[in-house]
């Protein structure tokens, strides 16, 4: 008998893992791969499609019920505690962006990855196009006008030329990514919320790190 199962045996509690929210949905999505089971639309009665994931889970931790796991994989197994969490993000609620926050949310966290809040990103003044010639590359300029101008004792017409530009990324582009990193956070705060209110995760804790609200500040 190993040194660690006597240990276990000895004291008979189970130590939890401990990882901040982030991480747990990163735990139950990409290596565990929970599914998000979505309540059926609004203006669709329930009849025909049973009782969501939440909703039963609810009612399981009311009654002191033990949440099966596996479910939702084909032949395997998955873990409780991320059946528990996948249901929580199910049940993100419609001011914080309800089912296209939790698929979201999920898929972000099935890809390892963080909302793009494009980091570094400066808006910078650039020509709207550009085209190559012998000379190398350069702005593509339209006319805005004529001008009478006197050279070597005769009157010509010149055209003004000018050179269309634009910002590139709009400053609207950054601010729109920002403003869904900070909704995603809103909604990662929400779900450790109730997974810590909860309490029903077996051998997860769930801790209160969190990824930085406004990283580009």
């Amino acid at each position: 008998m190993s040194i660690q199962r006597q240990i276990g045996r000895t004291s008979g509690t189970k130590v939890k893992r401990a990882m901040g929210v982030q991480a747990a949905l990163e735990w139950a999505f990409r290596v565990e791969q929970a599914q998000l089971e979505l309540p059926p639309p609004k203006d669709v009665t329930e009849e025909g499609f049973g009782f969501g994931l939440e909703y039963v889970l609810l009612q399981r931790a009311m009654l002191g019920c033990k949440v099966d796991g596996g479910q939702h994989k084909m032949g395997s197994y998955t873990h409780p505690d991320a059946e528990v969490i996948a249901a929580t993000v199910a049940g993100i609620p419609d001011s914080l962006g309800g089912i296209r926050m939790a698929i979201s949310v999920a898929e972000l966290a099935r890809a390892g990855l963080t909302p793009d809040w494009m980091p570094g990103v400066v808006p910078r003044c650039v020509p709207m196009e550009t085209k190559n010639n012998q000379h190398g590359e350069r702005a593509t300029t339209i006319v805005v006008g004529t001008e009478r101008v006197k050279t070597r004792g005769k009157w010509r017409t010149v055209e003004l030329l000018a050179c269309p530009v634009t910002w590139r990324p709009h400053p609207e582009q950054i601010a729109s990514a920002r403003n869904g990193y900070e909704d995603w956070w809103q909604a990662l705060d929400w779900v450790r919320d109730g997974l810590v209110a909860g309490g029903m995760l077996r051998e997860i804790e769930v801790t209160v790190a969190m990824p930085k609200v406004r990283p580009w500040r």
